[in-house]
This record gives structure tokens, C-alpha cells and sequence, in this order.
């Protein structure tokens, strides 16, 4: 189990190295000048040169790298152009929307999709299948910004059981601050449940067909035993993949909802970031963001080694 871990979290070490090298260099060669964007059309060249000097943007690109990646490692990190304080404090202020937001969303999609999953395993080509199937297809080709909108129409506009947009902060009302996640939580849990939904179906079909289960019924198992305490765990692995997936795709979609739903976090953060042309921003925003998707995958292969300890042998 320790080489198991070793291995991994060497891979996991050269992906984040990778990661940060395409993200620097992709902005990098981005058009636009900081400097000019900060000073506006009318500042001097002599101003424009002093200013890409003290922010560094006149060194060539490894020298900049270099300097960006130590900062890092040093735990300083960079500091915002727009908002002259480091970026480590705004993606920490920004995280504590962004956080409960991704954590709330994946909460509602596996709480939903794992039953309906295997409701609709069990119930195959019954009605109860077909409902799962066509909800769930009726989910995957809903965007989730105008799932968004829909929502913000029913439950605040005609309901006014939540609120259009905003976000008060934990401090001041946590109980509000709940409620203003609800919603946008919902619109990109209900689109990750349609995708877990019908890949458990899926999976529980197959793994139902196989000798141990059949094996299990004939011995007089309960049927709750041998769907839950047999099938479910080894159908869980295909859906362990999907749903480490899935956390990418949610922080870019948090993106497009937090600005729908006016929300101070990460996603509406790195948006504003990419207008002012704020590249320490923009840079350690993506960053941690590829950063949270690789370090989930990382946890998922974990996972899979915990469920099927074949995969950690190496079988």
C-alpha cells in the first residue's frame, strides 16, 4: 500500500509541475499589456516601462516562471494587480463561497443519483426505469445557467422562497448564506445527478449479471443485502471516475452560475480577473482549480485502491 501511494503521489506532483507550466505559458502569450491596462492609454512610455519593471512582465519567460513557481512554494504567492493585495487572501475569501457551493452541488447529486441509479438497475425496462431514464435525459441536455435562471424565476421570482442573487457572508447570516447556495447548488447538482444517475444504472446492470450475485441469491441473501452489501460497492468504481470528472467540470461551470447568481466566489473572481487583465489573478485561480481536480483524482484512485484492493496489488 505504501509504493501504491508513493507512485501516485509522485504522478501526482509532475501533473500539478505540468499543470502550472501550461498555465503560465498560455497566459503568458495571451495579447494585452497590464502595465497599459493599469495606467490607460495616456501614460508615458517611460511610466509603462517603470511599471512592467516593478511587476516583473520585462523578464523573459522562464525568469518569470521561476520567480512565480518559488512564490509559490514559499507560500506568498503573487499580488493582485487590481486589487494590490495578495492572491492567496482573495482565493481564500472567494473559497469560502466557492467551497460550500462545489460541496453542496456533488452532495445533492449523489444523494440523487446513487438511488435512482439502482432503482432503475432493479426495475429494468419497468415504468419506473423509464421515468429515471428520461428525467435523466431531460437533465443532461438542460444548461446549467439557464437551469439557473428557471430556477431563480420559480423559487424566488413567483415563491420568494429564496433569494434572486447575492451572497450576505457567513458572519452576518449564516442561515441566509445557506439559502443563497441552495440554489445555484441545486442547478449544478441536478446536472451531475442525470450523469451519475444513468452511469449507476449502468454499472449495477452489469455487476448484476455477474456469478457472486447470483451466487448471493441463491444462498437466501436478502435482496437489500445483495444489492447494497454486494453489487453496489463494486458498480461504485466506474462511478468513482465519473464523479472525479465531474468536480472539474463543476468549478468550470461555478464560473458561469456564480456570475447568474451574483456570488463572490472563485468562478466570479477569475471572470472579473480575465476583463481587468489581472494575470496573478487569473493565473493562481486556474491554477488552483486544476490543482482541486487533480488532487480529487488523486483521492478517487485512493478510493478505488480501498475498494478493490486488487488495484493497489497491482492485479
Amino acid at each position: 500500500m505504501i509504493g501504491y501511494l508513493i507512485k501516485k503521489a509522485v504522478s501526482l506532483a509532475i501533473v500539478l509541475v505540468l499543470v502550472s507550466l501550461i498555465v503560465f505559458a498560455v497566459l503568458f502569450v495571451l495579447p494585452g499589456d497590464p502595465a497599459q491596462i493599469i495606467l490607460g492609454i495616456n501614460a508615458s512610455p517611460e511610466t509603462l516601462a517603470a511599471l512592467r519593471s516593478r511587476l516583473g512582465l520585462d523578464q523573459p519567460f522562464l525568469v518569470q516562471y521561476t520567480s512565480w513557481m518559488g512564490s509559490l512554494l514559499r507560500g506568498t504567492g503573487g499580488r493582485s494587480i487590481a486589487y494590490d493585495i495578495p492572491v492567496a487572501e482573495l482565493i481564500g475569501s472567494r473559497l469560502l463561497v466557492t467551497g460550500p457551493l462545489a460541496l453542496m452541488a456533488m452532495l445533492i447529486a449523489v444523494v440523487l443519483a446513487i438511488p435512482l441509479g439502482v432503482y432503475a438497475a432493479r426495475h429494468q425496462n419497468r415504468p419506473g426505469d423509464a421515468a429515471v431514464m428520461a428525467g435523466t435525459q431531460l437533465g443532461l441536455a438542460i444548461p446549467e445557467f439557464w437551469l439557473g435562471i428557471l430556477l431563480m424565476l420559480l423559487f424566488s421570482v413567483h415563491w420568494g422562497i429564496f433569494s434572486a442573487g447575492g451572497f450576505p457572508g457567513w458572519r452576518a447570516d449564516a442561515i441566509g448564506s445557506v439559502k443563497a447556495l441552495f440554489l445555484p447548488a441545486l442547478a449544478l447538482g441536478l446536472i451531475r445527478a442525470a450523469i451519475l444517475a444513468r452511469l449507476t444504472r449502468s454499472a449495477m446492470l452489469e455487476v448484476l449479471r455477474e456469478d457472486y450475485v447470483r451466487t448471493a441469491r441463491a444462498k437466501g441473501l436478502k435482496e437489500r443485502t445483495v444489492i447494497y452489501g454486494h453489487a453496489l460497492k463494486n458498480a461504485l468504481i466506474p462511478v468513482l471516475t465519473i464523479f472525479g470528472l465531474q468536480m472539474g467540470q463543476l468549478l468550470a461551470g461555478a464560473i458561469i452560475i456564480e456570475n447568474v447568481f451574483t456570488l463572490p466566489g472563485l468562478g466570479r473572481l477569475v471572470f472579473q480577473a480575465i476583463g481587468q487583465r489581472d494575470l496573478p489573478v487569473v493565473r493562481e485561480v486556474v491554477l488552483f482549480m486544476a490543482a482541486g481536480v487533480v488532487i480529487v483524482n488523486f483521492i478517487v484512485d485512493l478510493s478505488y485502491a480501498a475498494i478493490d484492493p486488487r488495484i493497489r496489488l497491482g492485479r
